[in-house]
């Protein structure tokens, strides 16, 4: 069954039954999309079930999330075939998980959170629908060029230089933010602009309870004029709502020692002390520390994003328990 649209599939704005005019402009280059695959699911088509399976590529949450590369032409999307440069990742429904058919709406809504309310730069995204109306998350891939050629791109886990060989099948986890922080001091030449940008989606993250924060989920990004910066944010999701992780993804969490603040000894979750000092390690100036923190330390009004969400209703609470409950460590004294 088609859903039915209230709000634009990408910038969730009220009032559209598909995608809104900028959703147009800044996801498909100004082609009018339709907002419904000319798919079916994977699940229900065997045929195209077996396309899928040969275009995808396996990623996180916990292994079990594919992403298959679709390629706009004119104002149609499709599977690309062998050898083509695909303009767009489309990622289903996965398997495996708690609060499965959440899981495309979960990551929508978290990264138009990061983009709207926090003004993280972030990749365009929105949702888009099988046959079936059956959910998907797609978005548009920011290293590809207008004429299919590509930007340079590395993520922290080649710049770190761990893979499977060096550290095993938890290479990318084998790390602390502190670390990844003189990545960036290391390969970016405005490396002072660039690390606020990691210092505040860090924060991001643990107040998102985005457990998938891994080092391949850091990357950066060719510019025109060859030098890199951060590039921008991808595959942020609330990861509680499906799988009971810690609250950060790198197994040292924020600090390459041993640090620990006097309430994380206490309640063990991080409080602003610990970004405070997060932040003084990897090089931000300390006034914009405070404004950083400050920022993040108000409790917005997402409530009236999540309601426009496509997540159900049951889901829509837990996100914003999940949210509430971070924001009062994050605040703790």
């Amino acid at each position: 069954m088609k859903p039915t649209i209230k709000y634009c599939p990408s910038t969730l704005f009220v009032g559209f039954n598909t995608y809104s005019p900028s959703a147009i402009k800044n996801l498909f280059n100004g082609k009018k999309v339709n907002h419904i695959l000319p798919y079916d699911a994977p699940s229900k088509d065997e045929d195209v079930a077996a396309k899928f399976i040969e275009n995808r590529k396996r990623i996180s949450i916990s292994g079990v999330q594919e992403k298959l590369s679709l390629i706009l032409e004119k104002n149609k999307l499709r599977l690309t075939n062998e050898g083509e440069q695909g303009t767009h990742i489309l990622k289903p429904i996965p398997r495996d998980l708690l609060k499965v058919n959440q899981v495309p709406a979960n990551e929508h809504l978290t990264m138009q959170i990061a983009s709207q309310v926090y003004s993280i730069n972030t990749a365009f995204n929105g949702l888009i629908f099988f046959n079936n109306g059956e959910p998907a998350y797609i978005t548009k891939r920011f290293d590809v060029k207008s004429d299919g050629n590509k930007w340079g791109k590395e993520d922290f886990a080649s710049l770190a230089e761990k893979s499977i060989d060096t550290d095993g099948s938890d290479f990318k986890y084998n790390y602390s933010y502190e670390e990844a922080a003189l990545l960036v001091k290391k390969y970016v030449n405005a490396w002072q602009i660039e690390i606020e940008k990691f210092f505040s989606l860090v924060i991001f993250n643990y107040l998102f309870s985005n457990g998938d924060a891994h080092l391949k989920n850091f990357s950066l990004l060719e510019t025109t004029s060859g030098d890199y910066i951060l590039s921008p944010a991808y595959d942020l999701i609330n990861t509680r709502i499906h799988v009971n992780d810690t609250d950060f993804a790198l197994n040292k969490g924020l600090f390459a020692d041993d640090y620990q603040s006097k309430l994380f000894k206490k309640n063990r979750h991080a409080s602003k002390y610990d970004f405070i000092e997060f932040g003084k390690r990897i090089g931000v100036k300390e006034k914009r520390i405070e404004k950083i923190i400050d920022f993040y330390s108000k409790n917005y009004a997402i409530n009236n994003i999540i309601k426009s969400s496509f997540l159900d209703e049951p889901t829509k609470r837990a996100y914003l328990l999940h949210y509430q409950t971070k924001l009062n460590y994050f605040n703790s004294r």
